[in-house]
């Protein structure tokens, strides 16, 4: 087939092999970093204070951004940066930025879940994601059963579609 030829430029037809999804596009993460407290794109937990002594099961968890400064709810209006509730990370988990569905736009789902990951609220990035989460949880009443660190940390996967799955939640995050 030839090109077409239009005011002087030539037109090709695209195929699928000259398109770069997404996750092509995902810069290198740098090095974590516990004394700097930098876990990029981690989960990080810390006990709590007498409460993990009784129950270890029981802690404080967070998710960090792409740069490693961790975000958490730890309050009624109150999501740190950078300012981990409880002390420093006891534990920590990094998750793969590849697992998530960042979509250009509505058809460029990777997800297959893409009308309800795009109604629940879509991201172009893992920062994107948290950032929304973030200004959401900034107008949140803390409530130790329903809306706390954990819920905050589900929300934030489900908008990013970690791992496929819109449903991320309280009791699955820890």
């Amino acid at each position: 087939m030839m090109p077409a030829t239009r005011g002087g430029m030539n037109i090709k037809a695209g195929s699928v092999d000259d398109t770069i999804s997404m996750q092509d596009e995902l810069w290198p993460l740098g090095d974590i970093d516990p004394k700097k407290s930098r876990f990029p794109c981690c989960l990080v937990w810390t006990p709590l204070p007498v409460v993990s002594w009784l129950a270890p099961f029981i802690g404080h968890v967070g998710i960090c951004r792409e740069d490693g400064s961790i975000i958490d709810f730890s309050g009624s209006n109150l999501v740190n940066v950078d300012d981990f509730a409880f002390g420093a990370v006891a534990r920590y988990l990094q998750l793969d930025r590849r697992q998530c569905c960042f979509p250009p736009n509505l058809s460029g789902h990777t997800c297959k879940q893409r009308y309800k990951h795009h109604e629940y609220g879509t991201a172009i990035s893992w920062d994107d994601a948290l950032l929304s989460s973030t200004l959401h949880y900034e107008h949140k009443s803390y409530d130790l059963f329903t809306c706390n660190c954990h819920s905050f940390v589900a929300n934030c996967l489900n908008r990013l579609c970690y791992g496929g799955s819109m449903s991320w939640n309280m009791l699955n995050v820890a």
